[in-house]
């Protein structure tokens, strides 16, 4: 099948659809295929929204740390929202294209909610940073309104971010193969169907992007290089194993986002089997925001109590109220 239409002499051709990689031709495979990703996208929304829910009905984490968590949550529930609900539907009905809207509206939020949370780690690694190394100071650096402007300027830099970039790559008509080896509309792939004039410019946007993560990259290793010099000086080992617990969650959340980064920039899926294709890209679209509420609530004491209230009032709410009629 051809998704493009003709335009002017030769094998030029312009886009108009993106084709998809199928995994399967079997229809009980790719039905197998729609039920496990199914399974881990509500998974993965369930405990970050039983997160948000936890933070927000439990006074106890009403605190800089927790809010930021909370926010984080909610940027997975996007992130995950992007590829998987549209590879379910596409699955169960059999359709492989991909229409140029779609593949911007895709491409916009994959960028949106990456940038967010980039943003969103770095001011939970500085909050860490005040906490540890600047405990008395605490409350003074992060009040409440400067914890919400980090926020929202978290959420505003991803939508530049992704506006930009967005804006730029669909400027102009695509030319060349439709196909596109995965199951959404992979950014490597656009960009190699983008106009000189348009990869040009995108180029040196890139560029220029990877010198402002690079020294937000920088700015990462020296707060948590602060901050363990400052936990190896506690005295107790109580006292450093409390420090470690609580910025450990967050750690583990940045070398697991920066992982399935680097592995998104530098896999080449053209030449790979469809079911490498499929864990290469499950490795950076559906890991992070699965593990992310995972490495907290079991973690994380005070998050399992408060999910455990939650929980049980909620049971309680049901039972008395069943109980009454």
């Amino acid at each position: 099948l051809s998704y493009s239409t003709a335009a002017g002499m030769g094998n030029f051709s312009i886009i108009t659809e993106f084709l998809l990689m199928e995994f399967s031709s079997l229809r009980e495979l790719q039905i197998l295929h729609a039920v496990l990703f199914l399974l881990i996208y509500l998974a993965a929304v369930l405990g970050n929204l039983l997160t948000c829910a936890a933070i927000i009905t439990d006074p106890h984490l009403h605190c800089p740390m927790y809010f930021f968590l909370s926010n984080l949550s909610l940027v997975d529930i996007g992130n995950i929202s992007v590829t998987l609900p549209k590879f379910i539907v596409n699955t169960l009905c059999g359709v492989q294209s991909l229409s140029i809207l779609g593949c911007a509206a895709q491409m916009f939020f994959f960028f949106f909610f990456a940038a967010t949370e980039y943003a969103l780690l770095l001011a939970m690694s500085y909050d860490r940073f005040v906490a540890i190394c600047q405990p008395l100071h605490y409350g003074i650096i992060m009040t409440p309104a400067r914890c919400l402007r980090a926020a929202a300027g978290s959420w505003l830099s991803g939508l530049l971010y992704s506006a930009v970039h967005t804006g730029n790559m669909f400027r102009l008509p695509f030319s060349g193969s439709n196909v596109i080896h995965q199951f959404f509309c992979d950014i490597t792939h656009v960009l190699k169907v983008l106009t000189s004039d348009v990869f040009n410019t995108e180029f040196v946007l890139l560029i220029a992007s990877l010198c402002c993560l690079s020294g937000c990259f920088a700015f990462l290793i020296a707060t948590y290089a602060r901050i363990f010099s400052r936990v190896l000086k506690i005295p107790s080992v109580e006292g450093r194993y409390k420090a470690i617990s609580t910025c450990s969650p967050q750690l583990i959340i940045l070398i697991l986002f920066l992982a399935s980064g680097m592995i998104a920039v530098l896999k080449d899926s053209s030449d790979t089997s469809p079911i490498q294709n499929l864990l290469t890209a499950m490795a950076y679209t559906t890991l992070p925001p699965l593990l992310n509420p995972l490495i907290y609530s079991l973690r994380n004491q005070k998050v399992k109590a408060a999910m455990g209230k939650m929980i049980r009032r909620m049971f309680f709410l049901k039972k008395h109220s069943s109980l009454k009629t």
